[in-house]
C-alpha cells in the first residue's frame, strides 16, 4: 500500500527555488494558569486521568476566563510580528478578485453565486437568461452586520418560483430553512428550525418539500449529542408544528434520513446513514399512491442489508440507477428495476475499472461521470445503457467541482480549480460537443514562476520553508485546489506538498480502510513518511518544515507532532480531534465512532489510547511550535478538544518553541466563515510560521 502514496506525493508537490532566511529564536512565554482537576476514568481497568475537564464546557466563567486570557497572550505574541500586517494587506489583494460558482438552471432562470472579491459571503442572483443581466435574489451579507450568517442549503422549486433556503449563524451546523419568492425576492412565512445535515427537496408540484429534523435541544444546544433524526415534509405555508412526519426509527436513535424527489416527481428517495459509515440503505416512497395529499404513503426498503454504499442517481419509471462499492472498492453504476429487486436481476452498466468514480449524475440522457485518477479529476461521458461516449478535455491536473445540469438540459456547467489554476467554469455543450469557458477569474499573481509537478526533483541546498498538509480519513480526497493562503505561501519562498494518506478515498474503499479503526497508526506513519521524504531529498529540514491540517486533519497533526516532535519546525492543527476516548460524548461525534471505533469498547479503547493526541503528550518534551486554532461555537468538534489539548502541551512544553491557542469567536467549524475572518486567520498563521520557520520576507 506504500507505492500509491510516494506516487500521489509527487503529483501534489509544489516546488521553488527561492529562498529567505535567517535564525529568529522564540522566547519562553507565561502561560495562563489552567487548573488542573482530580477527574480520573476508568477505561475497561485503565485509570486515565483528566484534570482539564472542566474546559469541555465553553460557557462557564472559569473557562471564559481562560480563553480571554489565551487570545491575549496569542494576540501579543502575533501582533510582534512585524511581517504579519504586510502579510494581512497581501492576502487582502490577492483574495479581491471576482469568484463565481457553477450556475444551475430551473424553469427558465439561471441561478448563480458570486462575490465581488472581498464580500463576507457570496450573493446568490438570478438571471433570465445566460445573456440577461444578473439580479440579486438572496445577500446573505444583509443578514448579519459581521457576516457571520452564511447560506448552507438552496433548493428552487421545480416551477421556479420558490426558493427554499437554510442559513447558519456563527459556523453552527444549526440550521433554519425559510422560503423566499423568486420573483419578488422577500420571504414567505415559512420558518423551520433544528435542522443538521438536511437537504430540501421539492415535490414537482412546489406544494411542499421534504427535510429532516432533530428534536429541539436543551440548553446547550452546541455540545448536547444530536440524535433522533427525523424525515418531515413540510407544506408551503404550514406552520412547523403542521408537518407531516413522513419516516422515523426510534428503535435506532443513530440513523439519519435524506429525502431527494426523482426528476420525474414520482417516488421520494430516502437515503437512510448511520454516522460517518459509507455503507447506507435506500428506500423510497411512490408519491403516485400517497395516501396523504401529498407523501403519506408506504415507505419500501429497496437496499436494507446496510452492506455497502450506494447513491441515487437517477431513474426511467420504475428503474433506479445506483453508484455502489458493492462488490467493487472503486465503486461501479447497476440498474436495479424496484418491481424486480432481486441482486440476481440487478444489471451492471459502468463496471469498476482502474480508478474511482466520485460521482455520478444524468445530464442531458447522459451519465456524466467524474473519475480520481491518481488524486486528480477525470470527467467522462456515458449513455444511459453504459457505453463509454467520451473523455472531457481538463485544462490541467486538478480538480472538478460542482458539476450542475438537469435530465432535459443541452449544456451543463462544471468548475475546475488546482494548485495554480483558480475556480474557473466551463460549460459544455452536449449537441456540439463543445467546452467553452464560461467564467474566469482574473487574479493578481503570476504563476509562471511556479509550478505543480508530477515527479519528485530535487531543491537547491535543502533548506526551503516546506508547509506539508494533509487529512487522511473518511474516505475523503484531498486534490488539487486553489488557494490564496497557498499563493502568499509560494511568494514567501515556500514548498507546498500534500501527500495521499490512507484513510482517504483516492484509491477507493481498500485504501480507506487501511487507516481506520485499529489501523488509524497508518495514517500517521504516511504522513510522517512523507515528511522524512522531504528532507531526505534536501527539499527541507526538521527546522524549517511546517504541518498543518483541519478536523480529522487536526488530529493527523497532533498524533504526528506527540509522535515525532523532532521532526517539525511548527505545527498548525486546526479544530482538531484532539481527545479519542470522548470524542462521541458531544453533538454528532458519535457518527465519527464508524471511523474510529469507541472508548467504550474494552477491544477499541487500546489502539484509540495509544495514539489520542491529548493522552500522548509527555512533560519534560520539546515540542515544536504550535498555533492551536479553534472557534467557541464549533459543534462539529467541540472547542473542547483544542482546550486541553492546548493546556496540557502549554503544562508540558520544555523548549522554548511556543505553544499558542487562537481561539475564534462567532465562528464554528469552518464552514460560512466570512472573508474577513479567513484573511485574518490565515494571516496570523503566515506570520506564526515567518517567525517559527526563520523566514525573511521578500
Amino acid at each position: 500500500m506504500s507505492t500509491p502514496l510516494r506516487h500521489h506525493f509527487a503529483r501534489s508537490l509544489i516546488l521553488t527555488g527561492i529562498l529567505f532566511g535567517g535564525a529568529v529564536s522564540a522566547q519562553t512565554l507565561p502561560y495562563p494558569p489552567a487548573r488542573k482537576g482530580d477527574v480520573v476514568d476508568d477505561y475497561h481497568g485503565t485509570r486515565v486521568a483528566d484534570p482539564y475537564r472542566w474546559l469541555e464546557d465553553p460557557d462557564s466563567p472559569e473557562s471564559r476566563g481562560w480563553i480571554d486570557a489565551e487570545n491575549r497572550l496569542t494576540e501579543g505574541y502575533l501582533s510582534q510580528i512585524p511581517e504579519r500586517a504586510a502579510l494581512r494587506k497581501r492576502l487582502t489583494a490577492l483574495w479581491n478578485y471576482p469568484k463565481y460558482g457553477a450556475p444551475f438552471h430551473k424553469a427558465g432562470r439561471y441561478f448563480f453565486f458570486k462575490n465581488d472579491g472581498l464580500q463576507n459571503q457570496s450573493v446568490l442572483y438570478k438571471q433570465a437568461s445566460l445573456t440577461a443581466g444578473p439580479e440579486t435574489l438572496l445577500d446573505p451579507n444583509l443578514l448579519s452586520e459581521d457576516g457571520t450568517v452564511a447560506v448552507s442549503t438552496l433548493a428552487v422549486s421545480e416551477d421556479g418560483r420558490r426558493l427554499a433556503y437554510g442559513t447558519s449563524a456563527s459556523g453552527s451546523d444549526w440550521e433554519e430553512f425559510r422560503v423566499r419568492d423568486v420573483a419578488s425576492g422577500r420571504d414567505l412565512p415559512d420558518h423551520l428550525q433544528w435542522i443538521k445535515f438536511s437537504g430540501a427537496s421539492w415535490t414537482k408540484d412546489g406544494a411542499g418539500f421534504f427535510y429532516s429534523r432533530y428534536p429541539q435541544p436543551g440548553d446547550k444546544a452546541l455540545t448536547d449529542v444530536n440524535r433522533f433524526q427525523r424525515l418531515y415534509y413540510h407544506p408551503l405555508g404550514a406552520d412547523q408544528a403542521a408537518d407531516v412526519l413522513v419516516y422515523e426509527r426510534s428503535d435506532q436513535p443513530d440513523w439519519g434520513f435524506g429525502a431527494d424527489v426523482t426528476d420525474d416527481g414520482r417516488y421520494a428517495v430516502v437515503t437512510v446513514w448511520l454516522g460517518t459509515d459509507r455503507r447506507n440503505r435506500v428506500y423510497y416512497l411512490d408519491l403516485k399512491d400517497a395516501r396523504h395529499p401529498r407523501v403519506k404513503g408506504e415507505v419500501v426498503r429497496l437496499l436494507d442489508e446496510f452492506d455497502a454504499s450506494y447513491g441515487f442517481i437517477g431513474n426511467d419509471g420504475p428503474v433506479f440507477y445506483v453508484l455502489t462499492d458493492l462488490d467493487a472498492p472503486r465503486k461501479r453504476v447497476i440498474a436495479i428495476d424496484t418491481r424486480h429487486p432481486e441482486r440476481s436481476r440487478w444489471r451492471e452498466l459502468i463496471p469498476q475499472g482502474d480508478d474511482v468514480i466520485e460521482s455520478v449524475q444524468i445530464i442531458h440522457d447522459t451519465f456524466v461521470a467524474n473519475y480520481l485518477h491518481d488524486a486528480h479529476s477525470r470527467l467522462r461521458l456515458f449513455a444511459l445503457d453504459g457505453r463509454f461516449l467520451e473523455d472531457l478535455t481538463l485544462p490541467t491536473l486538478g480538480s472538478v467541482g460542482t458539476v450542475s445540469g438537469e435530465r432535459k438540459d443541452d449544456a451543463m456547467f462544471y468548475a475546475f480549480t488546482s494548485f495554480l489554476y483558480p475556480t474557473t467554469i466551463f460549460r459544455y455543450d452536449f449537441k456540439t460537443r463543445q467546452t467553452s469557458v464560461f467564467k474566469a477569474p482574473t487574479i493578481d499573481f503570476d504563476p509562471s514562476g511556479y509550478e505543480t509537478e508530477q515527479v519528485f526533483y530535487r531543491s537547491r541546498d535543502g533548506t526551503n520553508p516546506t508547509y506539508l498538509y494533509g487529512y487522511g480519513g473518511f474516505n475523503i480526497s484531498l486534490t488539487p485546489s486553489f488557494s490564496v493562503a497557498t499563493l502568499a505561501w509560494l511568494e514567501m519562498g515556500g514548498v507546498y506538498a500534500v501527500p495521499t494518506l490512507r484513510g482517504g478515498g483516492e484509491y477507493g474503499e481498500e485504501w480507506h480502510e487501511a487507516g481506520m479503526h485499529e489501523k488509524k497508526q497508518n495514517v500517521f506513519d504516511d504522513f510522517v513518511a512523507a515528511a522524512e521524504y522531504l528532507i531526505k531529498e534536501g527539499y527541507t529540514a526538521p527546522a524549517r518544515l511546517a504541518i498543518g491540517g483541519g478536523s480529522n486533519g487536526g488530529l493527523l497533526v497532533g498524533a504526528a507532532i506527540t509522535q515525532r516532535p523532532e521532526l517539525f519546525g511548527a505545527a498548525l492543527p486546526a479544530v482538531g480531534v484532539m481527545d479519542m476516548l470522548r470524542f462521541h460524548k458531544f453533538t454528532i461525534g458519535w457518527a465519527w465512532v464508524t471511523e474510529y471505533g469507541s472508548a467504550d469498547s474494552a477491544a477499541q479503547f487500546p489502539y484509540l489510547y495509544k495514539y489520542s493526541p491529548l493522552h500522548n503528550i509527555r512533560p519534560g518534551t520539546r515540542y515544536p511550535a504550535t498555533l492551536i486554532t479553534t472557534a467557541d461555537h464549533d459543534d462539529r468538534v467541540v472547542p473542547g478538544h483544542s482546550f486541553k489539548f492546548a493546556a496540557t502541551l502549554q503544562a508540558a512544553q520544555a523548549g522554548p518553541q511556543p505553544v499558542l491557542i487562537e481561539i475564534e469567536t462567532k465562528a464554528g467549524h469552518g464552514a460560512g466563515k466570512p472573508t474577513s475572518k479567513i484573511i485574518e486567520e490565515q494571516a496570523d498563521r503566515l506570520a506564526f510560521l515567518v517567525r517559527n520557520l526563520a523566514i525573511a520576507m521578500p
